[in-house]
């Protein structure tokens, strides 16, 4: 259903070329990985096909380019059902950024319908959560990092600092082993299927047999019960419907591999 709402929207969008640079999307190979949300028809290790990635999540000045481009994603347009109240209500204006959302900062208070429309303004779509998942795996030197303990750690360390204070700007971290930036860190992220990712916020009840209360694509439950950075991500991701936003959640895109 809300594939179906976005397609018909974006009927009427013009392709805009890529307004980031063919540079800013880099590639991720194939391979093969554990997800630590546990899929019921896809349990171990699952095949992932190559891709590219956005360096950096989108900015405000990116984002802006995108509205000024398709005026029917202003704040001020907006259909009600494709963004809430709260859509860029951190700009100074439609097409004002002001002193609270600074150019090279990541877009926030945007939601899916709007990150999906700017992706495929790009020729791209937004990363399925195993897409996101499996580059975000990897630290500066590991394409998967996820059993050490020290980069777990670090990655928690961001969640318990306070939600209030102003963003960096994008591109600030080091670089992981693909070259991607701020995977965590900086913002939490869209997905493309983030609405089929029920999950119980409540670490206690994953793998729970009371499965009556999941429905959808399927029940999740943690493979990795340790990794608590991706629970609270997913928790959090499958609490919101896709005309949401919110102050610490942005996006970025990805393309298919030719």
């Amino acid at each position: 259903m809300i594939r179906a709402i976005a397609a018909a929207v974006l009927v009427a969008i013009p392709f805009v070329g890529v307004l980031a640079g063919e540079g800013d999307y880099l590639p991720i190979p194939a391979g093969k990985f554990a997800s630590a949300l546990n899929y019921e028809d896809a349990p171990g290790k699952q095949p992932v096909a190559a891709y590219s990635m956005m360096r950096t999540p989108v900015t405000n000045a990116d984002f802006l380019a995108f509205v000024k481009a398709n005026p029917k994603w202003r704040r001020d347009r907006v259909p009600t059902v494709m963004a809430e109240k709260r859509y860029l209500s951190h700009w100074a204006g439609p097409l004002e950024l002001g002193d609270t959302a600074k150019p090279d900062q990541p877009v926030v208070q945007v939601s899916w319908f709007a990150a999906d429309a700017y992706c495929a303004a790009e020729g791209a779509r937004l990363p399925t959560w195993t897409e996101w998942e499996y580059a975000a795996a990897a630290d500066e030197t590991r394409r998967d990092a996820r059993s050490d303990r020290i980069w777990r750690e670090r990655i928690l360390r961001w969640y318990s600092r306070p939600s209030n204070a102003a963003l960096p700007r994008a591109g600030l971290q080091p670089a992981n082993v693909y070259g991607v930036q701020d995977l965590h860190g900086l913002v939490w992220e869209w997905t493309e299927d983030f609405s089929s990712m029920l999950m119980d916020a409540d670490n206690r009840n994953q793998g729970d047999p009371d499965n009556a209360r999941f429905c959808g694509a399927g029940a999740l439950s943690m493979n990795d019960r340790d990794n608590y950075a991706v629970l609270m991500r997913v928790a959090m991701l499958s609490s919101l419907s896709a005309e949401a936003t919110t102050a610490n959640l942005g996006f970025r895109c990805v393309k298919d591999t030719p």
